[in-house]
């Protein structure tokens, strides 16, 4: 029993683990940062292995808030650098004036961002994310759409303030 499921956990690694961690490294912008997280979302598999009906799913929700672990750590790291009165050598002025994608993403309410994360950057279909989230595929399409509103309204009215 134990050799069958090291060896379906082995080969679930070997199948996810690749395509979790390029997800990861888009979202943080780090390889190292990107193996980390997709390696704890393992490891938080492995512990719960014999209750998680769905391993990809579980693997990619505990990865999406890993990362928004790792991004509120990042904005705590820029405020206080901020009130140190640094801000210029962390945060170059194009910055600004181009606002990141990924910075609107992360902006955005959790209710938002995960089904933002989990269907354009894990490629997920509607319905998956509807079962991941515990939602209605309704409720998941019009949390897209609300999403998509916002980016949109941010970006217009970064677009307008430039120089």
């Amino acid at each position: 029993m134990k050799r069958s499921r090291e060896k379906a956990a082995a080969e679930l690694f070997a199948a996810l683990y690749p395509r979790l961690a390029g997800w990861c490294r888009r979202l943080v912008d780090d390889d190292e940062t990107a193996h980390e997280v997709a390696s704890e979302a393992f490891t938080r598999l492995w512990a719960r292995w014999t209750s998680v009906a769905e391993p990809r799913g579980f693997l990619y929700v505990t990865a999406a808030n890993l990362v928004r672990d790792h991004w509120r750590k990042l904005e705590r790291e820029r405020r206080a650098v901020r009130r140190a009165g640094v801000e210029a050598a962390v945060r170059p002025p194009a910055e600004q004036a181009d606002p990141s994608v990924r910075l609107l993403v992360q902006a955005l309410p959790e209710r938002l961002r995960t089904p933002i994360l989990l269907h354009y950057y894990a490629d997920m279909p509607i319905r998956e994310v509807a079962v991941l989230t515990g939602r209605k595929e309704g409720t998941v399409k019009a949390d897209l759409h609300a999403a998509r509103e916002l980016l949109r309204a941010h970006l217009r009215r970064s677009l307008d303030h430039t120089p």
